[in-house]
């Protein structure tokens, strides 16, 4: 393409927009968020975009990260981590651009170029919970997924079921308990855990895929539960156990003024075996542990209620991009809305691709979809 008559000033449009991967980050699921970058580097489509991956450092640091697929992936022997490096890259506003700037000791910043977007593929505190979305509000870089707000209520298992709560959506008993409370007076919180009956799910309020999360079948176990559950985060919630299948349905933003679209649900079954729940092992490590049908086997107008709670859900957040939204099935036909994840497991085999992929919408495509819903949103508020 010749540029000899671009007026002065006037830069050449880029014939591919850059999309930034970025993964790793400080949290309990730094792992997974580099198996989720696996997929995505994998099945992005790089002859329509120009691809960076940068990788976050379990120190925080950012680093220019490989593109080989193999060294992210889950292995027998190892969880892939992203290396501390001597150069660190930081985003940057220059001449009005979002720029890459990679800084060495003792070396000149080295710029790399603009950045169309970023596709954050976080995953727990420190990324999934509003601080990385927040970095990129005040730079005005456009990103893929949920803003500040509602993934800052995505993450919080307590305050999501606030505003469940107030959106009129059916929430499970439960009780949560910060650090204060727990410091203060163990005794009243185990009696007002006592009170929502065994078993119970003790969870850590804002850590994901299932990480500290025990079932309690007796008040002898819940201390161990609950310190357990600490080494995540020092404010849990306590969960009632309800007697139910897991239906979940995943939910893709709309283009424009459309509502949001949602995928056939799909229900989630574990093989039994260690497994009384759908674990961190199951969800990631053991191909055979767990198993997605979809659409699920209920009647039709339970389907169709599912889909359109879960749009309710997404709306109820403030939700942007994508979710995925989980729900008990009651063997009394009643819904009751257990969570919103507004950055999914995003690798071939989780539920989220899965469940689009049987609704018509394949892995690439629905990157694709993703990146576009993005590049079209308006930065600053909204």
């Amino acid at each position: 393409m010749s540029h000899e008559n671009l007026a002065a000033g006037e830069t050449a449009p880029r014939a591919k927009p850059r999309v930034a991967v970025l993964f790793g980050g400080r949290s309990s699921e730094h792992a997974v968020s580099c198996v989720t970058a696996a997929g995505v580097l994998g099945a992005i489509n790089k002859d329509k975009y120009e691809v960076i991956p940068i990788g976050i450092a379990k120190t925080g640091q950012w680093v220019l990260a490989g593109a080989d697929t193999a060294q992210w992936s889950l292995a027998s022997t190892a969880l892939p981590e992203v290396a501390p490096s001597p150069q660190t890259v930081t985003l940057a506003e220059i001449g009005g651009e979002h720029q890459l700037i990679v800084a060495s000791p003792n070396e000149v910043p080295q710029e790399l170029g603009t950045v169309d977007v970023v596709f954050p593929l976080l995953h727990g505190p420190f990324g999934e919970d509003g601080t990385i979305q927040g970095l990129l509000e005040l730079s005005d870089t456009r990103y893929v997924g949920a803003g500040v707000l509602a993934s800052a209520v995505g993450m919080d298992k307590h305050y999501m079921k606030v505003v469940f709560e107030a959106a009129g959506l059916h929430v499970g008993p439960y009780v949560a308990v910060t650090d204060r409370q727990w410091r203060k007076d163990p005794e009243l919180v185990r009696k007002q855990v006592d009170r929502l009956g065994f078993p119970v799910f003790v969870k850590p309020a804002r850590a994901g895929s299932s990480m500290g999360i025990s079932k309690v079948d007796s008040l002898a176990d819940l201390d161990a539960a609950i310190e357990e559950a600490r080494e995540h985060d020092l404010k849990l919630v306590v969960e009632a156990g309800i007697i139910g299948r897991e239906i979940e349905c995943a939910v893709l933003e709309g283009r424009g003024t459309d509502a949001p679209r949602t995928s056939m649900p799909g229900e989630i079954s574990v093989a039994g075996g260690t497994h009384e729940f759908y674990d961190f092992n199951a969800k990631y490590v053991e191909d055979d542990a767990a198993s997605l049908s979809c659409p699920a086997d209920i009647p039709e107008e339970a389907i169709a209620r599912v889909r359109e709670l879960a749009a309710a859900a997404f709306d109820a957040v403030g939700a942007e991009g994508l979710s995925r939204v989980d729900f008990f099935y009651t063997p009394a036909g009643e819904l009751i809305i257990n969570e919103i994840n507004t950055m999914p497991g995003f690798t071939p085999k989780s539920m989220y691709p899965q469940m689009w992929a049987a609704s018509g919408l394949d892995y690439a495509d629905l990157i694709d979809e993703l990146i576009y819903l993005a590049l079209h949103r308006k930065t600053g508020l909204r």
